[in-house]
């Protein structure tokens, strides 16, 4: 059986033990990250016209914040969207995908889609705004932060999981490794890692969780 290091904060982390352990492997829970609130005041969504979401955590955070369900919401994949419509909005469209997929969901929805409000990390991996280049306002509101906890690495592992690239970053100050695999949900999360971990990168083929365990492959032979 292949012992598998996860390292994503809670309560994500929980789920993928869960997860791994249905399909044979042996998880190992050392999250590198932990999710905080920001507190703040319930935000003002005046001229507010719909939402957008780059992670379950943002979805958590935000709705905590405001009992305001009414507008559109719109999220980078399957996973955010399951915690959006758990969290009581009824309007949800995915993008299946990465960034780059709700970047272009957004532009295709045109400018009426906006003003959009995307509540997120305090530091997010990538930013959207940009990638709407000017086509579609929006406005970020940071609603949580990723702080690094003081996790050890576990005593012996075959294989880790790397959600983001704040994880990746935090993997990358644990190192050198030997030899053990990573496997990365996307490049951008893999690209901290650089040339030099010790670790044997893979890449999930889509920035799915599912794609994610899938990349282990069998349980019983070697990552």
């Amino acid at each position: 059986m292949r012992r598998v290091w996860v390292t994503r904060a809670e309560p994500g982390a929980a789920r993928t033990a869960d997860r791994l352990t249905a399909l044979g492997f042996e998880p190992l829970v050392a999250p590198l990250l932990a999710i905080r609130p920001i507190p703040q005041p319930a935000p003002d969504l005046t001229g507010v016209a719909a939402l957008a979401f780059t992670s379950a955590n943002g979805v958590a955070a935000f709705a905590a914040l405001t009992p305001d369900r009414g507008r559109p919401v719109f999220t980078v994949g399957d996973a955010t969207a399951q915690a959006a419509r758990a969290a009581g909005f009824a309007q949800v469209e995915s993008a299946n995908g990465d960034l780059d997929r709700l970047a272009a969901l957004l532009i295709a929805q045109g400018s009426g889609v906006g003003p959009l409000l995307v509540p997120g990390a305090r530091e997010p991996a990538g930013d959207l705004s940009a990638q709407l280049q000017g086509q579609v306002e929006a406005r970020a509101l940071p609603v949580y932060e990723a702080v690094e906890t003081a996790a050890l690495t576990p005593d012996a592992f075959d294989a880790v999981l790397i959600h983001s690239a704040r994880a990746g970053l935090a993997l990358a100050a644990l190192g050198p490794f030997t030899g053990q695999t990573v496997v990365a949900l996307s490049a951008a999360a893999a690209a901290p890692l650089g040339d030099h971990s010790g670790l044997a990168i893979r890449l999930a083929r889509t920035p799915d969780e599912k794609a994610l365990l899938a990349a282990l492959g069998n349980p019983a032979r070697p990552v």
